[in-house]
Parts: structure tokens; sequence; C-alpha cells
């Protein structure tokens, strides 16, 4: 990995954990420790889920540069599909409390979605390599 790829994963795994927490205790005072454990489950897959994707996405980036749009918006449809497979999944589970789970899940992807597009947006990457200063033109 890549300096700004640390900076960028940083930039958004931060923000959503942080999320994570307010949910977590949000969750406790509202539905207990169930709501708390969803609370926690969901956070726990949205940071999980999507820095794998993040990973995929710059291995792809750094072997195949002219698919990188094609694949970033392939990815990101396919991590929303597997997110919403998630939630039907645990529907109607005992282990922690759904709407909790739910809500958790959404506040940190939407956290997650807002921070790595401010941490693009924030981003120094050269979109042209320049010139040495040996090479004669």
């Amino acid at each position: 990995m890549q300096s700004n790829d640390v900076r960028t994963f940083l930039n958004c795994a931060v923000p959503t954990a942080a999320a994570g927490v307010i949910a977590v205790v949000v969750s406790s005072a509202v539905a207990g420790g169930k709501g708390a454990l969803g609370a926690a489950f969901g956070a726990f897959v949205v940071i999980t889920f999507m820095s794998m994707g993040l990973l995929v996405l710059q291995r792809i980036a750094k072997s195949y540069p002219s698919l990188f749009q094609m694949m970033g918006l392939a990815l990101y449809t396919t991590q929303i599909l597997l997110l919403a497979v998630i939630l039907a999944v645990f529907k109607n589970t005992e282990l922690f409390n759904p709407r909790a789970f739910a809500f958790s899940l959404l506040g940190a992807t939407l956290t997650w979605i807002a921070a790595q597009a401010r941490a693009h947006m924030k981003a120094k990457i050269l979109y042209v390599e320049p010139d040495s200063a040996g090479s004669a033109s």
C-alpha cells in the first residue's frame, strides 16, 4: 500500500469507528445490551466490508489502471448489495437487536462513503507524471 492509500484508509476508518461508538452508546440507551451488541456488530461489518473493498480497489488501480473507474462502480454496487443481504439474513435474529443493527449499518455505511469522498477530494495525487529534470524535449 502506498502512503496515500493508508491515509485514505485512516480517514475513512476513524470516522466510521467513531460513528460506530456513537451508535453503540445510543443503542445501549434505547435497546439495552442487545442493542449495543447489534450496533457494534453493524459497525464491525461495515468497517470490514469497506476496508476489504478499498484494498481490492487499490490493487486493481495498481494492476489495471484502465479498469479503475468501472471496477470501482462495480465494487461499490456489490458492497451495497452484500450489506443488503446481511440485513436480510439477520432480519429476525435473537442474538441482538436487529433494528439497532440496521441503523448502525446504515449510519456507518454513510459515514464511510462520506469520509472516503472527502479523503479523495483532499488527496493531492498527481494525474500526470511530470517530466524528469534531465530529459530533453
